[in-house]
C-alpha cells in the first residue's frame, strides 16, 4: 500500500470522474496522461464505472486508476476485477475497510470526525479522504482533526478547485486532493477531451508550483 499512497501523493490532484458512458473512457484517460495527471478515481454512481475502469487500465497500464464512491464489498470485487488499484469510499464503512484490509487493497475511506480517524487508525490506515471538505471546514479541520492523530493524512475531496488548492496542498498534513474541475460531466459529454487536457495541464502546473 505504501507505493500507491507515495503514487497519490506524487500526483497532488486526483481527478474525481464520474463516466455515463464507457466509450469516453479512452479518450478522457488520454486527455489526464497526456495533461501531466495520469491518475484517476472512477466513481460507482454509473452504470459505466466497472466497464470504464477496465478500459483505461487496458489502455494506460502505468495509470493510477481507483474507483470511488464505493459502498459495498461485491463493488470492491468489481472494481478490483476491472483493474481498480485502490478503493475510495465517502465515509468509514467498517465492512469495507476490513474486506480490503483483508484482501491487501489499499483503502481510503472517508473519516471527518476523531472517533472515525481512529478506526482508520486502529486498522493501520495513514490516508484517509476528508469529504466532503469545503462543508466539514476545510484544512482548519484537516489541521485539528491531524493535531492528536499524528501518524494520519488527509485526502480533501468535495469543494477543492484551482482557487483554493494552494491551500490545502501547503498543508503538510494532506496528501493529496480529490477534484473534479478538470473533468466536469458537462465536457466529458460535449466530448471536449482537448480542453480537459487543458485544465488537465493547469492542475498539473499548479501542483508543481506548490510543491516544487
Amino acid at each position: 500500500m505504501n507505493l500507491i499512497e507515495e503514487k497519490i501523493a506524487g500526483c497532488g490532484v486526483v481527478p474525481v470522474v464520474v463516466l455515463e458512458d464507457a466509450k469516453d473512457a479512452a479518450p478522457l484517460a488520454d486527455a489526464l496522461v497526456k495533461g501531466g495527471l495520469p491518475c484517476a478515481e472512477v466513481t460507482f454512481r454509473t452504470d459505466a464505472a466497472e466497464e470504464s475502469i477496465r478500459i483505461m487500465t487496458k489502455a494506460y497500464p502505468d495509470m493510477l486508476v481507483g474507483a470511488g464512491t464505493v459502498l459495498t464489498t461485491e463493488q470492491v470485487d468489481r472494481a478490483v476485477a476491472a483493474g481498480a488499484e485502490f478503493i475510495v469510499s465517502p465515509g468509514f464503512d467498517a465492512e469495507i475497510v476490513d474486506y480490503c484490509i483483508g484482501k491487501e487493497i489499499p483503502v481510503f475511506p472517508g473519516c471527518v470526525t476523531p472517533s472515525e480517524v481512529a478506526q482508520a487508525v486502529k486498522r493501520g490506515l495513514r490516508v484517509v479522504k476528508f469529504f466532503p471538505a469545503g462543508q466539514y471546514g476545510g484544512v482548519g479541520t484537516v489541521k485539528a482533526l491531524a493535531a492528536p492523530y499524528t501518524s494520519v493524512k488527509f485526502m480533501p475531496t468535495g469543494g477543492v478547485n484551482a482557487e483554493n488548492l494552494e491551500e490545502y496542498l501547503s498543508c503538510d498534513k494532506i496528501a493529496c486532493c480529490g477534484g473534479s474541475w478538470m473533468v466536469k460531466g458537462s465536457l466529458v459529454k460535449a466530448g471536449e477531451f482537448e480542453k480537459i487536457r487543458e485544465l488537465t495541464e493547469e492542475a498539473a502546473a499548479l501542483v508543481k508550483s506548490i510543491r516544487g
